[in-house]
């Protein structure tokens, strides 16, 4: 890897991390995760991951600098919307045993 391949990795990682943050910080902040695809966040969470295990195979310190810090993230949103699935269906429970 050349010395600016490595920059052009750091400087991409830099963007799609970045990007993310907006999002990230603003559902942590709000615990809201009732507008996010439960599916795609699984699917997003996995792929993150798989990409920082192929940085860390292939010794990729902006790989797995960026898929690090994006898979806490993003696992920290997709609890927060596993955690509002599960009191979603506990109130629908709770609402039918009233009935």
């Amino acid at each position: 890897m050349t010395f600016s391949n490595e920059i052009l990795g750091y400087i991409a990682a830099f963007c799609t991390t970045s990007s993310f943050l907006p999002q990230a910080i603003l559902t942590i902040r709000t615990r809201d995760t009732q507008s996010l695809s439960f599916g795609m966040y699984s699917l997003f969470t996995i792929g993150v991951f798989l990409w920082l295990l192929y940085g860390i195979n292939q010794q990729d310190s902006a790989l797995i600098w960026a898929n690090s810090i994006t898979l806490m993230l993003a696992s920290t949103i997709l609890g927060f919307k596993i955690v509002s699935m599960i009191a979603s269906l506990r109130k629908k429970t709770r609402i039918k045993k009233i009935k």
